[in-house]
């Protein structure tokens, strides 16, 4: 049963348990497969499935840092909620601990110094890491790194 399938199969249950929640970022991930599927032009394997439910899941993560800021911890609750959702159909993402090392590895094996040897860097950890680690967050780890 690939992404999809178990998505649709997951509706029926949350329709049937009469979940709201649950019923609702699942027809909002579903949503977000069609309409990848559309400007993709046909059917997505499980790569671009996946892809299009981490889109909804970033998305998520930026909301909650900006409902965070704006201090409105109801619309805070329910977006985190919707994330906890969307995450049980996403592999597992790599901790920032395992990020940490992925990056040090590549920073030593490419004997990178400083931050005009950036590119080169991210870009050998985007193909190692491509959908097991936030791209920002590597981003991140990587400056502090070679900036230190």
């Amino acid at each position: 049963m690939n992404l999809k399938q178990r998505l649709q199969q997951d509706l029926k249950d949350a329709l049937r348990a009469h979940d709201e929640r649950r019923k609702s970022v699942i027809r909002m991930a579903l949503a977000a497969i069609t309409n990848a599927q559309v400007s993709h032009g046909g059917e997505l394997d499980d790569a671009g499935l996946v892809n299009a439910l981490q889109q909804e899941a970033r998305q998520r993560r930026d909301a909650i840092v900006e409902l965070e800021k704006a201090n409105r911890s109801e619309a805070l609750a329910e977006a985190q909620a919707e994330l906890v959702i969307l995450e049980t159909y996403l592999p597992r993402l790599l901790s920032r601990e395992e990020i940490t090392r992925e990056v040090k590895r590549v920073i030593e094996e490419l004997g990178a110094t400083g931050m005009q040897q950036m590119g080169p860097v991210m870009s050998q950890l985007m193909k190692e890491l491509k959908d097991r680690a936030d791209g920002r967050l590597v981003n991140q780890i990587v400056r502090e790194l070679l900036t230190s």
